[in-house]
């Protein structure tokens, strides 16, 4: 199994199978509009901006599961991002990274590379990163800034 197995929704509710992306670097990131993470999209758009043509690309999932961090619509949160970020790679509808509803793509993540929270997600902005074969790399906590991981992102170009 890969990432490439899933299919997702954007956050315009189309479906959008993850073998969409095969072949580049990706970084899936379960994010926050109202988080005191959140001006890491700075960070992480900079990433885009720099090595998306060397074949980055970022996925972006809001979850609302923590403190209700993530409220309104899918194009509440998208128009959020671009207006404030001048976000450029793919977002996707909000979706739970933990408990029942969790989405299965949150679930095979966190069962191949399981942080500190064990198999649970313990806040927004926390990162994976998966190889251009769609295998599952490294996670890194939501204190991690995008900066702190670029050096991580250029190894595996």
């Amino acid at each position: 199994m890969s990432i490439y197995d899933f299919t997702v929704k954007d956050w315009q509710g189309q479906e959008v199978p993850l073998s969409t992306y095969r072949g580049q670097l990706l970084l899936v990131v379960n994010t926050a509009t109202h988080c005191g993470f959140t001006p890491q999209y700075e960070g992480l758009q900079a990433l885009h901006a720099r090595y998306h043509d060397q074949g980055l690309t970022i996925l972006d999932f809001p979850s609302n599961q923590f403190g209700g961090q993530a409220p309104g619509s899918g194009e509440e949160i998208h128009e959020f991002c671009v207006s404030r970020y001048a976000l450029g790679f793919p977002q996707f509808e909000k979706v739970n990274v933990n408990g029942e509803q969790a989405s299965p793509l949150f679930v095979y993540l966190k069962d191949a590379l399981p942080g500190i929270a064990g198999r649970g997600i313990k806040w927004n902005f926390t990162k994976f990163l998966i190889g251009r074969d769609g295998t599952p790399l490294k996670r890194y906590a939501p204190q991690t800034t995008p900066e702190q991981i670029e050096a991580d992102i250029k190894m595996h170009l």
